[in-house]
């Protein structure tokens, strides 16, 4: 299924709900990485200053990818109605 994300904190939801889909906690899913539990917290909430290579990481270890597309022409109230 396609998860459409337009900002950081929609990212960190999709990432949030894939993890708990795998049943995983963030301490694991972080040693997965080598990455501390408070930075999976961090890109789970969207907060600023997490890296593309963290990111990366992350859909990696859960098993997913970034596809980037042209943006559709949903208004922005359906999408976040979507998260």
């Amino acid at each position: 299924m396609k998860r459409i994300a337009r900002s950081p904190g929609q990212i960190g939801a999709i990432v949030h709900r894939e993890r708990r889909a795998r049943d995983l906690t963030q301490a694991q899913l972080g040693a997965k990485i080598g990455r501390r539990q408070a930075t999976i917290s961090k890109l789970e909430k969207g907060e600023p200053a997490t890296q593309l290579r963290t990111l990366f990481d992350v859909l990696t270890a859960l098993d997913l990818e970034l596809v980037i597309g042209a943006r559709s022409s949903a208004p922005r109230t359906d999408l976040e109605n979507l998260f």
